[in-house]
């Protein structure tokens, strides 16, 4: 039995990713406003200032220290640090003797977050995604909470392909911006394809769990989902276990790092 399904057994999918507007209510608020503000013109200029990686080089620990300064708002399942829950999900992968390119996948899948370093607010970090230009599925978590984005009165963004063209792919989507597409720019020149749809669309729930917006995917997207599938697993069913000990694993890491990475990476 692998790892994520002995996670599984543990607490189900079903007890995962529980956003009740009562319960959780700094999750609500938050995808109030990632809902209301994520709009067409904020997603192009986000893209546009940071999708150029002029931010500074770090060292992929120098980012991932960072990341224990944060908690993320979105996320009702775990109470770990950033750098434990990637070590969890790294660790879960390493266990189950997955491809060396996945467990550092599986580390660096939100360091993007490190967005949070230049003042971004955190509903433009994290949080599930989506397409912008487009109408927004009804699977969206919080989908009630669009009434107010600005984005409503255009007409052809709430068309059902806006401004894409049918089939395009995913690569060519403005997504909602965030650490996810962020982190996925920061390692293009680095991981195989299967590696970045993972850091790409690992939070595009409508997509990989519902099958929203399968007419804007083409044959690639669809031969991906399995790997982004594959990877959720463990990004979500490695939640609330055993911490890792950083000290003991750090350097396995650091080999893994230099073996796919050069000593800094472009921010």
């Amino acid at each position: 039995m692998g790892t994520a399904a002995r996670y599984k057994e543990g607490k189900s999918e079903d007890e995962f990713r529980q956003y009740d507007e009562q319960a959780v209510p700094r999750v609500a608020e938050f995808y109030r406003q990632q809902h209301e503000n994520m709009t067409v013109d904020y997603v192009l200029a986000k893209e546009a200032e940071y999708f150029t990686l002029r931010k500074g080089r770090k060292t992929i620990w120098e980012a991932a220290e960072f990341l224990n300064q944060l908690v993320d708002d979105s996320d009702p399942d775990t109470d770990l640090t950033q750098i434990e829950h990637l070590l969890q999900t790294s660790e879960a992968m390493r266990r189950d003797n997955l491809p060396r390119w996945m467990i550092l996948t599986g580390f660096l899948h939100d360091l993007g977050k490190c967005l949070c370093l230049y003042g971004e607010p955190q509903w433009g970090v994290v949080g599930d995604t989506f397409p912008v230009g487009c109408a927004w599925s009804e699977h969206i978590v919080f989908h009630q909470y669009f009434a107010k984005n600005p984005d409503r009165l255009n007409p052809h963004y709430q068309d059902l392909y806006g401004i894409y063209e049918p089939n395009c792919g995913l690569e060519k989507l403005h997504m909602s911006f965030g650490h996810d597409g962020y982190i996925g720019e920061v390692m293009q020149p680095y991981l195989p394809d299967e590696a970045l749809y993972m850091l790409r669309f690992h939070s595009f729930y409508p997509w990989h769990k519902h099958g929203a917006y399968d007419h804007l995917c083409n044959d690639k997207d669809r031969s991906m989902k399995e790997w982004v599938l594959k990877f959720n697993q463990y990004d979500l069913y490695s939640k609330g276990h055993s911490k890792p000990d950083l000290k003991e694993l750090k350097p396995y890491y650091d080999d893994l790092f230099a073996e796919f990475l050069p000593p800094t990476i472009a921010w």
